[in-house]
């Protein structure tokens, strides 16, 4: 009967979804309009707004230096938190030299951090940056780390049997079987680094932001634009994820992140 129910009201998945959408944008246009002061953002003000703001140039160059820090950022984390994360797992005397760290450095809070970098790194995109790199770089380590440590034992076995270098025992075994790791990691750290440039530009006010283009748009009462550039954000993660499981599927289709429910 639940079965049943559920064919007529939601039928596809897809419906589902865009019934759901609906409902909420006409709770947020009615709740509004009936209770809200006249500045507060509505779906229609917003989809006016939309085509201005994103074509605007103000607001392409402050998505430039978002993504910018941002892949950078993730660029950097990815190579250096591999390393790190390889060594931890494969070297007892580097995992129990840094997980104490690692681990405390992982769960604070990197806007308690901010005060410190703005003071070494100054108030501009450096400071940025390096917010992005330490949010990232420790997702990519605990990962990597327990990726490296479930090697199957019987690959290192044969490699010792075989006398292979370290280096293939390093990057052609330990690295490779680590990538179901290494991709979980990096996801996580994606959405960790976009949330990490977006508090740097609140912090700093980087006016090429688009962190700074939100928080200056609703301080001057512009909520439309300002939601706008929320929804870029939500984009912006959208597409790496889709990126992303475009590169696992083409590159790696044996990795299997989930599994679709009945």
């Amino acid at each position: 009967m639940g079965s049943l129910l559920s064919n007529i009201f939601w039928g596809t998945s897809l419906r589902a979804k865009v019934t759901a959408g609906i409902l909420i944008l006409l709770v947020w246009q009615v709740g509004v309009t009936l209770f809200a002061p006249s500045f507060v953002a509505t779906p229609i003000g917003v989809a006016l707004a939309f085509p201005g703001v994103v074509t605007s140039k103000v607001f392409l160059i402050a998505s430039k230096g978002t993504l910018l820090a941002v892949f950078q950022g993730l660029a950097i984390a990815l190579v250096f938190g591999t390393v790190v994360g390889v060594a931890m797992g494969r070297m007892k005397v580097f995992d129990r030299a840094l997980n104490f760290y690692v681990s405390g450095f992982y769960t604070m809070p990197m806007i308690a951090l901010l005060p410190l970098l703005t003071i070494w790194f100054g108030y501009g995109g450096d400071a940025r940056l390096a917010t992005v790199i330490f949010a990232a770089f420790f997702s990519i380590v605990i990962n990597v780390r327990d990726g490296a440590r479930s090697v199957p034992p019987e690959y290192l076995e044969v490699c010792k049997a075989y006398r292979a270098k370290a280096r293939y025992v390093w990057f052609d075994i330990t690295v490779f079987a680590s990538l179901p790791y290494l991709i979980a990691g990096f996801r996580l750290a994606a959405g960790r680094a976009l949330v990490a440039a977006v508090i740097a530009e609140f912090f700093v006010s980087l006016q090429d932001g688009v962190g700074m283009f939100v928080l200056f748009n609703a301080r001057n009462f512009n909520h439309d634009v300002a939601v706008v550039g929320v929804v870029a954000l939500v984009a912006f993660g959208l597409m790496f994820e889709i990126t992303m499981n475009w590169t696992t599927r083409r590159f790696f289709p044996w990795y299997r992140r989930e599994t679709k429910a009945d």
